[in-house]
């Protein structure tokens, strides 16, 4: 369920800024998406993990919470996280 340190890695390097980025809004909405899928990949294992689902529930909402904060500070920026992570919006 968790991420490894090599793909938390991977997506630092794919989403920073610049060479020393490890917690911008981009890195962050990558790392939560991956925490997403594989909790959402769990789910389809084990229906009933309700304690799980909360966590998720969370995550999402702290996503929703990032996205919204870059949408109103950099629109074209926002596009391109969401068409790189291939979110709905």
């Amino acid at each position: 369920m968790s991420i490894t340190k090599e793909r938390k890695g991977e997506l630092v390097q794919t989403f920073r800024l610049h060479e020393t980025d490890t917690g911008s809004c981009h890195v962050q909405i990558a790392i939560l998406t991956e925490r997403i899928n594989n909790l959402t990949e769990h789910f389809k294992v084990h229906k009933r993990d309700h304690h799980s689902r909360r966590g998720l529930l969370k995550l999402v909402s702290q996503r929703r919470t990032l996205l919204n904060f870059l949408k109103e500070e950099d629109a074209e920026s926002y596009q391109d996280v969401v068409k790189k992570l291939s979110l709905r919006k």
